[in-house]
């Protein structure tokens, strides 16, 4: 059997998946990118094929994409995050939903891209200027609550009232206004849902600049708190797809796009 995978190097994250010859998602893993990604990701890489008992001869191509793609010098190619993105969501959202915009928040940057009816990206926004609309502004907002970022979901369906307002677009003035908006007594549940929302009203903007066109997948770490994903639908005013491993979709696309590269360079032998 052979093998193929997808490396993705984030900034706080590296992610990979694997898939073998009929681009069947075998496997994936992810873990912290701390401060030496090629290090991080080629141990991780070794952990996953050993989960599976899978020999370093049976890997046959590797794509690598990300932040830190350039870094993983055994890589077969790299190809940018957004190409990788745009194949991952189209193969996850297979024969349940045909993909037209994808939103994808990462641990430092927001994304939204526009397919066409044949799933090639036409158009994408990228939001990398501050962290206020990401995964990382989640995890601070979550330690100035004493929370588990995990927990935020939970809070956001317990409020009772309106979600505050949360009006800084710079992730250090929010922070600011989160820590005010707890010393005039505001609940926690109330705060995290005006967090979720504020994320979302960015979010949206976003995908304005791109076009909304159904249906909508969102992929990223944050697409697992479920907070997040009923406020952005209620600002949407649409349902949103949701992968059942949305931290990886960008690894799959380069897995399958890998698969699709060493079938083509040996195609006839």
């Amino acid at each position: 059997m052979q093998y193929f995978a997808g490396i993705d190097i984030g900034s706080t994250a590296i992610k990979i998946a694997l898939v073998d010859e009929n681009r069947e998602l075998v496997g994936h893993k992810i873990s912290a990118s701390g401060s030496m990604f090629y290090k991080y990701a080629k141990q991780s890489l070794k952990e996953l094929l050993d989960e599976f008992n899978i020999d370093e001869k049976e890997l046959v191509y590797t794509v690598a994409t990300g932040y830190g793609r350039k870094l993983f010098k055994e890589a077969d190619e790299n190809i940018s995050e957004i190409t990788a993105n745009a194949i991952g969501a189209r193969a996850a959202a297979q024969g349940k939903c045909e993909i037209k915009t994808i939103i994808n928040i990462g641990g430092q940057d927001s994304k939204a891209i526009s397919l066409d009816n044949e799933g090639n990206v036409v158009n994408f926004a990228m939001n990398d200027r501050c962290a206020a609309g990401t995964g990382k502004f989640l995890d601070v907002v979550a330690m100035n609550l004493e929370l588990e970022v995990d927990e935020l979901s939970d809070y956001h369906f317990k409020s009772q009232g309106t979600p505050l307002a949360i009006n800084s677009t710079c992730a250090v003035f929010a922070e600011s206004e989160i820590i005010g908006l707890l010393g005039n007594d505001n609940s926690v549940e109330d705060i995290v849902a005006g967090v979720h929302y504020s994320i979302a009203k960015r979010i949206i903007k976003l995908v304005k600049r791109v076009g909304i066109k159904e249906n909508i997948y969102f992929d990223g770490g944050p697409a697992l708190n479920g907070g997040l994903v009923h406020a952005i639908e209620n600002e949407l005013g649409k349902k949103i797809f949701i992968p059942e491993f949305p931290q990886i979709t960008t690894s799959y696309g380069a897995a399958i796009l890998a698969n699709e590269s060493y079938m083509y360079e040996n195609e006839g032998n």
